[in-house]
């Protein structure tokens, strides 16, 4: 598992390093060319930075082994990381979205030049490879925090991509699609956060997929010496799925054998659905 969160770490440090260079390119290339979407999309990109952070000293603490305080370790310091994320992303929508309808009604066009749209596209291409290459790691490593990081990643890409279009719009004589881009990108800022809000919460409140209860309730009555299973309870914590359940076996059995029984359900989970911890408690079975 530590290996796993370290490699974590390096797709969140790896978003540190480019959010710092795009906000600082992107923020003053806005001032120059007075582009509000810019300006934006830099102002997205430094909070990026602060959510980044989050994130990685959310890995780092999620490392640490299991203490008399956390029996369970502290894994879930991951997901706590991404619901701060989340705030700190809804602060920064309201921040955008009111400017630029204020821009918009105070008829505030601005006509931003050649460099603020190559800006934009430039860092467009970057965030889609930082993107692409933090998911493809989140995957691996099964991180919720990296792959909500990566969905950021992606977010901004586009918000980016979104900007260069409504700079080049007043090459065509829409002043106004600069401000209405701007509004854009502090929705599109705000339904990320509202995304990896709504991911985190619910892992936090031990929310768990009902589909894969049911898929885990099928693999165990697979196993010839399980007459019943009920009670299944499964949560996350970090990267690795927890279940809890009550199997049903005959009641003449001895305890070697259902010993057995359970040793197979578990390697079965493992297998099939790559679930590492599972404690199943045995009990007679009984058609009455």
């Amino acid at each position: 598992m530590d290996q796993s969160f370290k490699k974590g770490s390096r797709g969140a440090t790896l978003s540190i390093i480019v959010y710092i260079i795009l906000s600082i390119a992107k923020l003053s290339v806005s001032f120059i060319a007075d582009s509000h979407a810019l300006r934006a999309d830099g102002l997205n990109n430094s909070t990026d930075v602060l959510s980044s952070i989050v994130v990685l000293i959310g890995l780092r603490i999620a490392i640490k082994p299991a203490d008399h305080n956390h029996r369970y370790g502290h894994a879930r310091a991951e997901m706590i990381a991404s619901l701060i994320a989340s705030f700190i992303m809804v602060s920064v929508s309201i921040q955008v979205m009111t400017q630029a309808v204020t821009n918009f009604m105070n008829k505030n066009y601005p006509e931003p030049g050649l460099l603020a749209f190559w800006t934009a596209v430039v860092s467009g291409i970057v965030l889609f490879f930082v993107y692409k290459y933090n998911n493809t790691l989140a995957r691996k490593i099964n991180s919720h925090a990296l792959k909500a990081a990566s969905l950021d990643n992606r977010a901004d890409s586009l918000i980016s991509f979104a900007a260069a279009f409504g700079i080049i719009g007043t090459y065509f004589g829409l002043y106004w699609l600069d401000s209405v881009l701007g509004l854009f990108v502090g929705i599109l800022i705000f339904y990320t956060a509202y995304q990896t809000f709504s991911h985190a919460s619910h892992t936090l409140s031990d929310g768990f997929d009902p589909e894969m209860i049911k898929k885990i309730k099928q693999l165990t009555l697979l196993d010839p010496g399980t007459k019943h299973v009920s009670d299944i309870r499964g949560r996350t914590v970090g990267n690795q799925v927890m279940i809890d359940m009550i199997v049903y076996v005959d009641p003449d059995m001895t305890v070697r054998a259902g010993h057995d029984i359970t040793d197979r359900i578990e390697s079965l989970l493992y297998d099939q659905l790559g679930i590492e911890y599972v404690t199943i408690h045995v009990e007679p079975y009984s058609n009455t």
